[in-house]
């Protein structure tokens, strides 16, 4: 009786939270509240180095780590030396995309997933979706999958971007708020990017695939994301 007890305490505290934390804990879809999965953080400029060119196109190789991480249980430490660790990480996925594919510039949801995921890091556990919809990635949230979207980074209107922003830009989603309607997101662009907040509108127009190349002209706006599952 009494651990029966304890299951209806726990139960209704989860409710009036209003928050899952799918680190721990899948939750159907709540009709209020939000779902946030545990992704650790990094910038695609862990030094501060944004001027490098390599790390100027380094959100692909950032977004992927960061995934990593996660489906290794790992984390991102700002300690120096854990700092020096994910640039020297960043750096080498860099050179092996310069290797396999000829270029370390802007990919293709397609061509990040197959040689980042599958090829560095050997991780086959994941899916290309093309035509991805809202609910769609909603959806993958609360079964505890993560999203990357390739995206027209001007679209974002991110006050943390400088200039106009980037046009080629991928984000990682890792939650959303159903009350307010807004996706959480690791921001690999910004070093405030950790838990950043996007209106589920314009994160979604903001979602296009661009071809892999320095710059190649975008022809057709693709929703296609990377979903990625543990």
């Amino acid at each position: 009786m009494r651990n029966f007890l304890l299951i209806i305490f726990l139960s209704l505290s989860l409710l009036t939270a209003g928050c899952f934390d799918v680190g721990s804990i899948l939750a159907a879809s709540p009709s209020t509240g939000s779902i946030l999965i545990k992704v650790p953080f990094t910038s695609q400029a862990p030094t501060k180095e944004w001027q490098n060119p390599r790390f100027q196109d380094a959100c692909e190789e950032a977004s992927i780590l960061m995934a990593m991480r996660w489906v290794k249980g790992q984390s991102i430490l700002l300690d120096n030396k854990s700092v020096q660790k994910t640039k020297r990480e960043i750096l080498d996925l860099s050179a092996y995309q310069e290797k396999a594919i000829g270029t370390y510039h802007d990919t293709s949801a397609s061509t990040t997933a197959k040689w980042l995921l599958g090829g560095y890091y050997k991780y086959n556990n994941y899916e290309v979706k093309k035509n991805i919809t809202v609910k769609d990635i909603i959806k993958n949230l609360e079964q505890g999958n993560i999203i990357i979207v390739p995206t027209n980074g001007r679209l974002l209107k991110n006050p943390n971007f400088s200039g106009l922003g980037p046009e080629r830009h991928m984000v990682l989603i890792k939650g959303y708020d159903y009350r307010k309607k807004l996706f959480i997101t690791n921001d690999p662009g910004t070093r405030n990017g950790e838990n950043y907040k996007y209106s589920e509108k314009i994160l979604y127009q903001a979602i296009r695939d661009y071809p892999t190349g320095y710059h190649v002209p975008i022809k057709n706006i693709e929703k296609t994301a990377i979903i990625i599952k543990k």
